[in-house]
């Protein structure tokens, strides 16, 4: 085989986060998601990124150094310090079964390269789990709701400040929102999905509003353990309707679907939405319900005007059919 032939057999048939885990690598489950490996070193304490590019190959970036980054056989020569040659002995065993034992991984779905750039940029984002400046002093937000198990990695801070927001669809992370005093934005090549909290297992409800900030003040003003969220991040796209009737039909037997949107006439257009979308689910089991602020126009407002623990407000009971 010519070596052209036998590197570019690497880079497709080595499944490289079977080769990261038999150098050390561990797999950070909460981290990763589809078309997603999160892989960290428990010694080095090295942090990589693991992706399939459309052409098959497996490519990585590591968050702690940009100059790592490329193929499997990039990630050798970084981390050996080996020649070409060199490189070809050490991958040879590893074209087709793995050598040694490794642990067993789900298929890695292939990617565009506009997302490899965004979640590339996304990763190198610190959590906000010890606050945000902007979001607690502008927005009314307790670090602890940041830091907590529901919203925990859905809530980052950029080197200029923002609040970030990431979008996830079918395939994964998609984008995500930017938001600070007088500014808004989107991840440059990303697309508008969902912003998601954290899944339980036995969650029974799940509350959909317009903002993410909107989604987090709900939660504050009323906490239900059993709530799960999701934001739409302003006007829809085609593919977010899809996205909610997706999200509804991941929901527990029994479980209620909450349209919290604004309280204005453009909030009512995407509470229909989303009733649509539960009644697409064809579950006749979901709950349906449209729940406003009362007397403001966001759940935002609501959370920075309240005097008390609590302020009225108004639940509209609806049928999904």
């Amino acid at each position: 085989m010519e070596q052209a032939q036998e590197l570019e057999a690497f880079k497709r048939a080595i499944d490289l986060r079977e080769y990261a885990a038999a150098q050390g690598y561990e797999l950070d489950r909460k981290q990763s998601w589809r078309g997603t490996a999160v892989m960290r070193h428990p010694v080095t304490d090295d942090k990589v990124i693991i992706k399939r590019g459309l052409d098959g190959h497996y490519v990585y970036f590591s968050v702690r150094d940009d100059r790592d980054n490329g193929s499997i056989i990039d990630f050798v020569q970084f981390r050996k310090g080996l020649s070409i040659g060199a490189v070809r002995k050490e991958l040879r065993p590893w074209v087709g079964q793995a050598p040694v034992p490794v642990p067993l991984f789900a298929a890695l779905h292939k990617t565009e390269k506009d997302r490899m750039k965004v979640e590339s940029s996304f990763a190198r984002m610190n959590d906000a789990v010890d606050g945000h400046p902007y979001l607690e002093r502008e927005r009314a937000l307790p670090a602890s709701l940041l830091a907590s198990e529901r919203f925990a990695g859905r809530v980052r801070i950029d080197d200029r400040g923002n609040a970030v927001f990431p979008h996830f669809d079918e395939h994964g992370l998609s984008g995500y929102e930017l938001k600070n005093a007088g500014f808004t934005g989107f991840a440059s090549g990303g697309m508008k999905a969902l912003w998601l909290s954290h899944a339980r297992l036995n969650d029974t409800r799940l509350v959909i509003t317009e903002s993410a900030i909107d989604a987090l003040s709900h939660a504050v003003l009323f906490p239900d353990e059993h709530t799960r969220y999701a934001s739409i991040g302003g006007k829809t796209n085609p593919q977010q309707p899809e996205l909610i009737r997706m999200s509804a039909s991941a929901m527990a037997h029994g479980s209620e679907i909450v349209a919290a949107m604004d309280n204005d006439a453009e909030g009512a257009k995407l509470a229909e939405l989303v009733r649509n979308a539960v009644v697409l689910t064809g579950r006749l089991d979901l709950k349906f319900s449209v729940h406003e602020p009362f007397g403001f126009k966001d759940w935002n407002d609501q959370l920075r005007a309240r005097p008390l623990p609590f302020l009225p407000y108004r639940t509209e009971e609806a049928s999904p059919g």
